[in-house]
């Protein structure tokens, strides 16, 4: 028997499988990491015996991570059917479905997540300034990190600033607040804060990249009071 021929078991011809390195996941598919470099006629011949195999053992979505390393199977992938999901800096996920059925993996995530921070001192004073060379007056927004919670991502938000800008005078007793206006109108700073609560929420839709957007109105208390002006972004500060 040469190199290439199957064994023979029982008379009847078996097949060697080359599986491509997996895990299962917790919903009958399987997760493949490649870690090792693969040139892309071993790694084609090999994603088509774990095909088979696979399908012999009923799984049904293939996640398929695909680090900086080996993008050079990001096109042999494709050909063989797998569709993009998400990206991240170091890796691209390809999925692909088995079974004949609709698939059931879900899309990438659908939502980006937002906070805006209002900042109101003892006083019921608010700092402000202008907002450096654009002519545009917003409360200070910005993009809730991966893992952050998000009274900490206001808190952070307001502190990278460091400044203070032009404020609006808000009864924060109110039970609806136009969202609205304080984006895209104002804007308050402080350098550090606490947060006290979620003053108001909106969602909106093709934001960003076609994703929907969440947006959440923090209040927030100043712990330190002095105002130091970031001059890449605010051109005057002050207490009103």
């Amino acid at each position: 028997m040469s190199d290439q021929e199957a064994p023979l078991r029982n008379g009847v011809e078996h097949k060697i499988f080359e599986v491509l390195p997996f895990v299962d996941d917790d919903y009958g598919g399987v997760i493949v990491e490649m870690k090792t470099p693969m040139d892309t006629k071993t790694f084609v011949a090999a994603l088509r015996d774990s095909f088979e195999q696979w399908r012999l053992q009923g799984k049904k979505g293939v996640w398929l991570n695909l680090p900086l390393s080996h993008v050079n199977l990001v096109e042999p992938a494709v050909k063989e059917g797998f569709r993009y999901h998400h990206a991240e800096p170091t890796y691209l996920m390809l999925v692909y479905w088995i079974p004949e059925a609709e698939s059931t993996i879900p899309l990438n995530a659908s939502h980006r997540v937002r906070v805006g921070a209002v900042v109101l001192n003892h006083n019921k004073e608010e700092k402000y300034g202008s907002l450096c060379g654009s002519g545009i007056w917003k409360i200070p927004t910005g993009v809730v990190d991966e893992g952050e919670e998000i009274f900490a991502a206001a808190i952070r938000e307001v502190k990278e600033e460091t400044g203070v800008r032009r404020s609006i005078y808000l009864n924060v007793n109110q039970s609806t607040i136009n969202i609205y206006n304080l984006t895209f109108s104002y804007i308050y700073l402080q350098i550090d804060t606490e947060f006290l609560e979620i003053l108001a929420f909106c969602q909106t839709h093709e934001s960003f990249f076609a994703k929907s957007d969440l947006f959440f109105v923090c209040l927030l208390r100043p712990t330190s009071f002095d105002i130091q002006k970031q001059d890449l972004e605010i051109e005057a500060a002050q207490v009103k």
